[in-house]
């Protein structure tokens, strides 16, 4: 098992929908960044927060997009975990365990 994510790129599918809708596109990257900067949580805090969100809505590409960003941001393997196995009171294990398979896909050689 390695220590970094593989390299990961933005779906086709959101990419198609940025091109498709330029001025859609813009104003959804500023509003992401725009409600980052919104408050006093740091970079790699507000990953790993979009990471449980990303988690209890089952959204797999988000999980994968928000754990690479927090481990780009210096995040460990064991914190993007951690935040996952907080969420079992919440979201239930089912969906824990989804999350992370989809976290130990980063691992896979």
């Amino acid at each position: 098992m390695s220590s970094t994510p593989k390299e990961g790129k933005l779906p086709d599918h959101y990419l198609g929908i940025r091109n498709r809708y330029k001025e859609y596109g813009k104003i959804l990257n500023e509003l992401g960044q725009t409600a980052k900067d919104s408050g006093p949580l740091d970079d790699k805090t507000s990953e790993l927060v979009q990471l449980a969100a990303s988690a209890a809505i089952r959204s797999e590409g988000a999980v994968h997009s928000h754990a690479r960003r927090a481990m780009e941001l210096g995040a460990s393997p064991e914190e993007v975990y951690h935040v996952l196995l907080l969420l079992t009171s919440t979201i239930g294990f089912p969906t824990v365990a989804a999350s992370i398979s989809w976290i130990d896909d980063f691992f896979m050689d």
